[in-house]
């Protein structure tokens, strides 16, 4: 039997080469062995992206993209459709959890300097999934067609309004497909959401992990295991990705499911924060809610559009708040990676704008009250301040010897 399946093997091999690809980005690929806790969050990703596309097929196929029967669909989905509720839950609670978990995994970068040379490219195809997902989310946003829906959506698309010469007013009316916000806008929007971004999600999570495993991951020392090899070539301080991590992983899964479980069942709504109250309303062009938030995960840039008196100066400025993250490669002028061995300033910088951001995004999703507004224009501070003073606070600051060879580990 085993000599049949190593011909078949072997004949798969001559025209695809299926061992040669598993080899180099499972069994061969050697990674650092002190990966920690942080370093879950890549994997759990990838998860809720499968959990998401999965869930997503199965709602579409009693879901109608129309403004009549978007909302009845999605209760008829809830009540009537065999195990319908659980998937819907999945999904909402699944679109909760995954920006977390790309939340904490970008995080992780900043800590560990994973964006650095020669990083960069894996960082801006990050970056590019990050931006699909903020995209493919609120066009899932929408598709419900209750009133957060409706008045979400007309509060976020009437932000391209305010490009001027006139190129605002017919963008916007591009964007939506229809002089207001619409069926026409709904069914466009469904589309996007489930055949067009995810496909570019997928193509970049694919150059993501190519452009990874081409140069190697990072550790939480940020010391380059490729330059202390053995006698055969392999890296001292690493080890094969499989079986090492894939057990390792599986860890950290078991754990994030169960949390992720007990959201799921008993928490689904998360306290109006994962879906908020006024979705379970159908959507009426006639009646605003009191108070029009965005989901969690967008809250900080909301609460910097709204921390700006200008309109335009405010998108300018959520706009920068995303494109700055862009180009932070090039803004760290420290000569080491990892924040264990960075200045105290550094260390100071990260904690206080980790801080800002959850301040931010938690300011997003509340009411503009005048003491709201304040909190926000000073959470913008520290985050712009963050990234615009990095070039100078980490080139100037003393650093620690970085060790040889990674401490820590298996």
């Amino acid at each position: 039997m085993s000599n049949k399946l190593t011909a078949l093997m072997g004949w798969i091999d001559d025209r695809l080469p299926v061992t040669q690809t598993y080899e180099k980005h499972m069994s061969k690929y050697y990674a650092p062995k002190n990966f920690n806790f942080w370093y879950f969050f890549g994997v759990l990703s990838m998860l809720m992206l499968v959990n998401q596309i999965l869930t997503g097929i199965w709602l579409t196929m009693n879901y109608v993209p129309s403004a009549e029967g978007a909302f009845a669909s999605v209760e008829y989905i809830m009540r009537d459709v065999e195990w319908g509720w659980l998937l819907r839950y999945l999904h909402s609670t699944g679109a909760t959890f995954f920006f977390l978990a790309i939340y904490l995994h970008m995080f992780r970068a900043i800590l560990y300097g994973s964006y650095q040379k020669p990083r960069e490219l894996i960082w801006l195809f990050g970056m590019g999934i990050y931006l699909a997902l903020m995209a493919e989310a609120f066009m899932g946003y929408v598709l419900p067609w209750g009133q957060m829906s409706y008045w979400g959506a007309q509060v976020i698309i009437s932000l391209f309004s305010v490009i001027p010469f006139g190129l605002g007013d017919a963008l916007t009316e591009w964007i939506r497909g229809d002089f207001l916000i619409s069926g026409a806008t709904l069914n466009r929007f469904f589309a996007l959401h489930v055949i067009a971004v995810p496909l570019v999600i997928v193509m970049l999570v694919v150059l993501h992990l190519l452009a990874l495993h081409e140069v190697g991951s990072n550790n939480p020392d940020g010391v380059d295991i490729k330059k202390n090899l053995d006698e055969n070539g392999k890296p001292v301080d690493g080890v094969p990705f499989h079986p090492f991590y894939t057990v390792h992983d599986m860890v950290g899964i078991v754990v994030f499911l169960m949390v992720f479980s007990a959201v799921l069942f008993f928490f689904p709504e998360g306290g109006g924060f994962m879906l908020e109250y006024p979705n379970f309303e159908p959507a009426n062009g006639l009646k605003t809610p009191d108070h029009i938030a965005p989901v969690w995960y967008f809250g900080a840039f909301y609460a910097i559009l709204r921390a700006v008196p200008d309109k335009l100066l405010g998108v300018v400025a959520m706009g920068g708040a995303i494109a700055v993250l862009f180009v932070l490669p090039w803004l760290d002028r420290s000569p080491v990676k990892s924040w264990r061995y960075k200045g105290w300033i550094s260390k100071v910088f990260i904690l206080v704008f980790a801080v800002a951001f959850v301040l931010l995004t938690w300011l997003g999703t509340q009411p503009a009250t005048a003491v709201n507004t304040l909190l926000a224009r000073i959470g913008s501070v520290v985050y712009f301040g963050f990234f615009l003073t990095m070039p100078f606070y980490t080139r100037m600051e003393k650093t620690k010897p970085v060790p040889e060879r990674v401490t820590g580990g298996h």
